[in-house]
């Protein structure tokens, strides 16, 4: 590999870990969305809600003044007791406390496959960057590039996913959440989708043969075909 196409590839390996972090810490945490319920009560205690992939957090807050940004119940940042379970949103209606157990599983569920194919595709990339270094290798980057880019698919897909199981949560009449936001494991999500399809593109392009810089001068320069007299 060249030295100037080698220095180019590190930048992007670089962006790519930095994308590969985000989307790993967005995978493990639980602040993808948070709900509350309408409150307009003060001195008194209110349970607000987040969750993330894997993870179901509810905190009871006890509300002093109204929040500053608007969104009920909470900020979540705020001293309260909080109760954490592991699927406890797939689990059966009476004790998912006004959730809608059917679509949360279908939703989370597909959501974290997603995710965990998008981590599969990372991790092919990874080891065709880190092959690519080798002497003769340069094709590599291309199925490299591919991965990421396709990892990075699949990562705005489960952001999607969940962004629609929050929306159907909130316009259920089933449920007694009607504030919610995004979270900053969301964001990780969503800035891990750009940093990665962007490095997958630009190792496509890296990979790609170099062009002459003047093809017409090049072309002109070639000599011509020997011609054989016809008997």
């Amino acid at each position: 590999m060249l030295e100037e196409k080698k220095t180019k590839v590190k930048i992007t390996f670089f962006v790519i870990l930095v994308g590969i972090s985000c989307m790993l810490a967005a995978m493990v945490t639980d602040h993808w969305t948070v709900l509350s319920p309408p409150f307009d009560k003060f001195n008194a205690t209110c349970e607000t809600v987040h969750f993330g992939l894997w993870k179901l957090c509810m905190k009871t807050v006890f509300m002093v003044e109204e929040d500053p940004e608007g969104q009920g119940c909470g900020p979540i940042s705020l001293p309260g007791a909080k109760n954490c379970s592991y699927f406890k949103h797939f689990t059966k209606e009476e004790e998912a406390k006004g959730f809608e157990a059917k679509t949360q599983k279908e939703y989370n569920l597909s959501a974290a496959a997603i995710a965990v194919f998008s981590l599969a595709f990372m991790i092919l990339g990874l080891l065709c960057v880190v092959c690519s270094f080798g002497k003769g290798r340069d094709y590599l980057l291309r199925p490299a590039g591919m991965f990421f880019a396709f990892a990075g698919l699949c990562i705005i897909i489960s952001v999607e996913v969940m962004r629609n199981s929050t929306k159907r949560m909130i316009d259920s009449e089933e449920t007694v959440w009607e504030q919610y936001y995004y979270s900053w494991s969301f964001e990780c999500a969503c800035t891990s989708f750009v940093l990665l399809v962007f490095s997958g593109l630009s190792l496509l392009i890296i990979s790609m043969p170099q062009m002459p810089r003047n093809p017409w001068e090049t072309c002109m320069d070639a000599e011509p075909d020997s011609m054989e007299p016809l008997d």
